[in-house]
């Protein structure tokens, strides 16, 4: 293969790792091309929102893939506290709670799992109680409790989403909590830092899918050969091509073969991290969303919570009567107290019905627990357009809305988007390496004094390696040897 050379007719065009023997394309119009185009800012601005969130969408992604099959995982390292170990019909699981609250004074139940499906343990979420001594809560090293349904017998408990030490009982919880706020611990009163860091960085991913689109369209005028001929080489890897060309083209085709899938996991991971801060309340601006309890009320300080008139007993009656004057057939399946806003949730479900229609969850009421009062209904897939995008963010996000085909995909996805972050970076690595390669040898060639003229030149050829393969057009490059 023949060299290039350069306006000045004498040194090759080239820019290349001699070790790592990579082969840059130099552009047949780059020397005479302007900088500063569109093209070019997008270039950067991948780059950086790349470089920048490469970290964290290796961690999520590759969590993710995992947290896909939490449930069953879990079952599978933890028989010892998810299976019933007496027979018999199951005890009242309110009274069951009332017997954990005497056994651990210092915790309060904030979950009572109302039935289960057969041979597997009741699954109790608690919350440390406010010492009235110091106003602070008590410390408290668990925060699920398994009971045994016949027998009322406690068969362990755990710190779910525990940090250290990652054990068979905290592992799908500490991944599952890494995914979506990497367990950054409470700072200045709220523990929810983490949560919003990853949620600036899905909206960073959401809007530089369009970028890294934008970038894979062939140039303008390249060749003449029409668009979809000249695009046509963007989807797809050639494998024989070396370790640089290989990682580029899988970059590029891997992307844009799953961008549909991409830009929707980016954007419900955005809209689940910062639903409160941000989602919501744009979605109230443009359309016409019903708010919920959760969104008409502040919450209060984790160290001041709203202490509940109504206790768990009168709170499900009063649900109870209300969805059977709804018409509502299933019968409750769980009841939470959330005293940060000062609510009880009743879920309507049968045991065998997992996560709900699509994954979207479950029928539920909302009962005040200062005066009993309903103020608010939940109803899967029903309510204005706006009201069914947002309850559509979870099961897309989880693939839960496609059933086991979707669980499959959207774990596929988070190897997908681990990779697509390393050979990201791997591409800019490569390409710093041979523009520090370039420059090294670009002054070694013109001395202590540079002319104006070699000094454009010498740009120019810095600006091909930025451009590195970014148009798939083949008659717009060829590759040299230095």
């Amino acid at each position: 293969m023949g060299h290039r050379y350069d306006a000045a007719g004498s040194a090759p065009r080239f820019a290349a790792d001699r070790t790592a023997r990579h082969f840059v394309p130099a552009s047949a119009h780059a020397a005479g091309r302007r900088r500063g185009t569109l093209r070019d800012v997008l270039v950067v601005v991948h780059r950086w929102a790349g470089l920048l969130t490469a970290a964290f969408l290796v961690v999520t992604g590759l969590s993710g893939a995992v947290i896909s099959w939490d449930h069953e995982l879990d079952e599978w390292l933890n028989p010892h506290l998810v299976d019933a170990r007496a027979g018999g019909a199951p005890r009242d699981a309110l009274q069951l709670a009332r017997e954990l609250e005497q056994r651990h004074p210092r915790a309060e139940v904030a979950y009572v799992p109302l039935a289960v499906e057969p041979g597997h343990s009741f699954a109790f979420w608690v919350e440390p109680r406010v010492d009235p001594s110091t106003r602070q809560l008590h410390a408290l090293d668990f925060n699920q409790v398994f009971v045994d349904p016949a027998s009322g017998e406690e068969l362990g408990r755990r710190e779910w989403g525990d940090v250290w030490p990652v054990t068979r009982e905290n592992l799908v919880s500490f991944l599952y909590k890494l995914h979506y706020s990497l367990h950054v611990p409470e700072i200045a009163g709220t523990d929810r830092w983490g949560v919003w860091l990853l949620g600036v960085v899905a909206l960073v991913w959401t809007v530089d899918c369009f970028g890294g689109l934008l970038l894979t369209l062939p140039r303008r005028g390249a060749s003449g050969a029409g668009f979809w001929r000249r695009w046509k080489p963007a989807w797809k890897v050639r494998t024989r091509a070396g370790a640089y060309r290989f990682n580029f083209d899988l970059h590029r085709a891997l992307s844009l073969w799953t961008w549909g899938l991409l830009f929707v996991i980016a954007f419900t991971a955005f809209s689940l991290n910062l639903y409160r801060e941000v989602f919501f309340p744009a979605m109230s601006l443009v359309s016409d969303v019903t708010p919920g309890p959760f969104e008409l009320r502040t919450p209060r300080p984790p160290h001041d919570p709203i202490p509940a008139r109504l206790d768990f007993r009168e709170a499900l009656q009063r649900a109870d009567a209300e969805a059977r004057a709804r018409g509502w057939s299933e019968p409750a399946g769980g009841i939470f107290h959330s005293r940060e806003y000062g609510l009880y949730g009743v879920d309507f479900f049968r045991p065998e019905d997992g996560h709900g229609a699509g994954g979207v969850g479950h029928r539920r009421l909302y009962v005040d627990s200062q005066d009993g009062r309903i103020v608010g209904a939940r109803e899967p897939w029903t309510g204005t357009a706006a009201d069914l995008f947002v309850q559509a963010q979870f099961p897309l996000h989880s693939g839960r809305i496609l059933g086991l085909p979707g669980r499959i995909l959207v774990s596929a996805m988070g190897v997908v988007v681990a990779v697509l972050a390393i050979t990201g970076v791997w591409i800019w690595w490569k390409k710093r390496r041979a523009r520090r390669f370039h420059d090294a040898h670009a002054a070694a060639r013109a001395g202590p004094v540079r002319s104006s003229a070699g000094s454009d030149a010498a740009g120019d050829r810095r600006d091909d390696i930025d451009d590195i393969d970014d148009t798939g057009d083949r008659s717009a490059a060829r590759h040299t040897l230095p």
